[in-house]
């Protein structure tokens, strides 16, 4: 059976999309996914991406993690399918599409997407980290020799580890480079090495800065080994409200596989 895909990414954060609106993609074959997904044997990507019909919005995202198996809300991802759905013609300038973790809202402009996020309303502080879920789950940590520090096997190390350990967490190590700037590295479950950029990841941390008070800013840069992207966002106490991601979407090319 061939199947027509289309690859976007995202800051290096890179997708398989592909039109299931007729719903002819077999979603419960999750070694085909992760094959579709393989770098060496199949296309290559860090996660797949099924554009699907909603009754009431523009459509409908399912998102793969590289292994296979459905995952919680990719930042990136969602903003590459808001870009890819323009592609489609189902929308223009504006988007409204429901995701694993709820309704999200989106504009496209030159290639850029901003996409709203979902309010935080829960940050834990810890000796040495943060937690908290921005549609995934995320540890955010310091580490002043970020650009040769072994994100791998340290981040594999706090994913697999207590008190995340068969769940599991996205690792976020982060250094300032100014009030509104960081430099952020990640490793992502699922596809269990450092991604070149990650959209949840990169909101998690522009809030946890804000939260520690390392930023007084409501615009912040982050700066990924892919490019780099900005979260807006309004505090309320220890809330966060109005939260966007924004950042280039690209298209790379279209295929049959």
């Amino acid at each position: 059976m061939q199947q027509t895909f289309y690859k976007y990414q995202g800051t290096g954060n890179d997708f398989v999309m592909i039109d299931n609106r007729k719903e002819s993609f077999n979603k419960k074959d999750t070694k085909h996914i992760a094959y579709l997904c393989d770098r060496r044997f199949g296309i290559g990507a860090d996660g797949l991406i099924l554009l699907e019909n909603h009754p009431k919005l523009d459509f409908k995202m399912v998102y793969y993690n590289a292994d296979g198996n459905e995952s919680t809300m990719c930042g990136n991802g969602g903003r590459c399918l808001v870009a890819f759905a323009k592609q489609l013609g189902i929308v223009t300038d504006r988007a409204a599409f429901e995701a694993i973790d709820g309704l999200h809202r989106a504009e496209i402009e030159n290639g850029i997407v901003k996409l709203q996020m979902q309010d935080v309303t829960t940050i834990e502080k810890h000796e040495k980290h943060v937690f908290l879920n921005t549609g995934s789950p995320h540890h955010v940590q310091f580490e002043e020799h970020i650009e040769d520090f072994d994100i791998k096997t340290k981040g594999a190390q706090i994913r697999y580890g207590a008190p995340y350990n068969e769940a599991g967490s996205n690792v976020n190590f982060v250094k300032k480079i100014s009030d509104a700037t960081f430099a952020v590295r990640t490793y992502e479950r699922g596809v269990e090495d450092e991604t070149l950029s990650c959209g949840t990841g990169v909101t998690a941390v522009a809030l946890a800065m804000s939260y520690l008070g390392e930023t007084n800013q409501n615009l912040v840069t982050l700066q990924t080994q892919g490019g780099n992207l900005r979260v807006s966002f309004a505090k309320e106490g220890d809330s966060y409200n109005n939260v966007c991601l924004i950042g280039p979407a690209t298209f790379v090319y279209k295929g049959v596989i």
